[in-house]
């Protein structure tokens, strides 16, 4: 399965990333018209860690095994079989946060404005991750293997 994976050394905390995830799962498309129209934004789906010199953006890992899945009491995370990801619906999610609590990479985000978990969801409909692609120093790759495979 491709997984996105993270070269810290050419992060340098921009945040592009955040706002591309913003921009991909807004009702606009469009950066400009997610954040000067939209009244309420989409919660970004990534967690940017920066303790200077060091930065870089952490999302689900969609692990094999996923603690979120397992623990999630309305179903409402889901690992799809064929490939992989891990997505979370909205509609099942009550909000307990027991996914939250599980992840041990601190990869699942509470949507406080919608009282749901939000995770990244590979951008699935657009077919490659907005974070990789609007990423300027190429800190995001979206690949199997890992970084150098």
């Amino acid at each position: 399965m491709k997984k996105i994976y993270v070269k810290e050394e050419v992060c340098v905390g921009c945040r592009l990333c955040e706002v591309y995830c913003i921009t991909s799962h807004s009702k606009y498309k469009d950066v400009l018209k997610a954040f000067k129209l939209e009244t309420q934004r989409p919660t970004p789906r990534i967690v940017i860690e920066e303790n200077k010199p060091v930065s870089f953006s952490l999302q689900c890992r969609h692990c094999d095994d996923a603690p979120c899945v397992k623990s999630c009491i309305t179903g409402a995370m889901q690992k799809d079989p064929l490939t992989g990801v891990v997505i979370c619906d909205t509609d099942k999610c009550v909000g307990c946060w027991t996914c939250v609590l599980v992840c041990e990479f601190g990869a699942i985000i509470r949507d406080v404005n919608n009282k749901v978990a939000s995770k990244c969801d590979l951008c699935a409909e657009a077919g490659e991750p907005a974070c990789v692609k609007n990423c300027p120093n190429e800190a995001l790759v979206y690949r199997e293997g890992g970084i150098s495979a």
